[in-house]
């Protein structure tokens, strides 16, 4: 799918995060690393060598850190959904990440013109990757993306579809208009929903997961839209803002009481605020975790809008989204629910670790 982060583009694809770019961002974009420099003469492997360039531009183009932001969408709307993840919900999951890398192809065949002139380094502009190949690549993912969700259910084909029309939508069409944001918004929030369809059979009881999971996308989009150049203090201190309201939403406790002193509870009425349950203080853990990935470079941005601090935003921003997502299937109080979210929570330094793997060094997730 589409960043975002990212964007998140972690983003992105709309499902990710934003990418680093004077563009409206795709989702999560990969930076090249620096040559190394041997002492002496390179050895020449005639066989591996250029297998290990196709594959390093193949995950420079799909940006493979940036999928560990992506599972916590289903899981995440599993939960809500108030059913144990199973089966259905691996094809979900399955499903998001084919959308997601689909976007991720798509994304940069659609600004192969504006990355020969900004970013000669990319898989495009540079030769390594053809055009046609990234646009077969990405036909090819939608097409295996829509038939997991097939797999999964009738409930779950029926949200894997839209979501598979906002990510082509926003890569060809909303990206440069001030819809963009929206839309990336609008594919996390159908990520998560088709988690909950897949799993549960139905999307209601996860609205309003995917409605917080969506405003912090829609954040971080907003912010990523200004990385290369700056300048903005009011979408940082909009995301700060958001994320304050989301971490205040997502910790709020629900006050359980028998039932036979519901109806007779009265503010300050001893047992009307029973003591936190181990959930709920993973949940209020979870979230503090994620207000504070997100908000210090928010507020450092805000500060000073330069481009490497508001870059520095957009990355944390995109780090977030997974700490967003544990807290939001702890939240959720269903069976399994906790063993849900600190597997969620594992997908941040999962994902940390692979993208310092050697091979890897050409991908960022910021």
């Amino acid at each position: 799918m589409s960043r975002a982060a990212a964007a998140a583009r972690d983003t992105a694809g709309p499902s990710g995060a934003p990418a680093a770019s004077s563009r409206p961002p795709a989702g999560v974009a990969g930076v090249p690393g620096a040559a190394s420099r041997a002492a002496g003469p390179p050895p020449v492997n005639t066989e591996a060598s250029p297998r290990a360039a196709r594959l390093g531009a193949w995950a420079e183009l799909l940006r493979l850190p940036a999928l560990f932001t992506v599972p916590g969408d289903a899981l995440a709307g599993a939960a809500a959904a108030g059913a144990r993840p199973g089966p259905r919900t691996l094809l979900a999951i399955g499903s998001s990440l084919c959308l997601y890398e689909a976007g991720m192809a798509l994304n940069d065949w659609a600004d192969r013109a504006e990355d020969a002139a900004e970013r000669p380094h990319r898989p495009l502009p540079s030769g390594r990757i053809r055009p046609a190949a990234a646009l077969t690549a990405a036909g090819v993912l939608t097409g295996a993306g829509l038939a997991l969700a097939a797999g999964a259910g009738r409930p779950a084909l029926a949200v894997a579809a839209p979501l598979a029309a906002t990510v082509w939508s926003y890569d060809l069409a909303l990206k440069h208009t001030p819809a963009g944001p929206a839309a990336m918004a609008a594919a996390r929030g159908l990520d998560l929903l088709l988690g909950a369809a897949a799993t549960g059979g139905g999307t209601r009881a996860a609205l309003p997961s995917a409605a917080l999971l969506g405003s912090h996308t829609l954040a971080v989009t907003a912010v990523s839209r200004r990385e290369t150049t700056g300048g903005s203090v009011r979408a940082p201190l909009a995301a700060l803002a958001t994320t304050a309201a989301l971490t205040g939403l997502v910790a709020r406790r629900r006050t359980r009481l028998p039932a036979g002193r519901r109806a007779a509870a009265a503010p300050g009425l001893s047992g009307s605020t029973p003591a936190p349950t181990a959930t709920e203080a993973l949940t209020a853990a979870l979230g503090a975790v994620y207000a504070a990935t997100a908000a210090r470079p928010y507020f450092h941005a805000a500060l000073n809008p330069s481009p490497p601090l508001t870059q520095r935003a957009v990355g944390g921003g995109i780090r977030a989204t997974v700490p967003l997502q544990a807290a939001l299937a702890a939240r959720s109080g269903a069976s399994g629910a906790v063993a849900t979210s600190l597997l969620v929570a594992a997908l941040a330094p999962a994902g940390r670790l692979f993208a310092r793997r050697s091979a890897m060094r050409k991908v960022s997730i910021t």
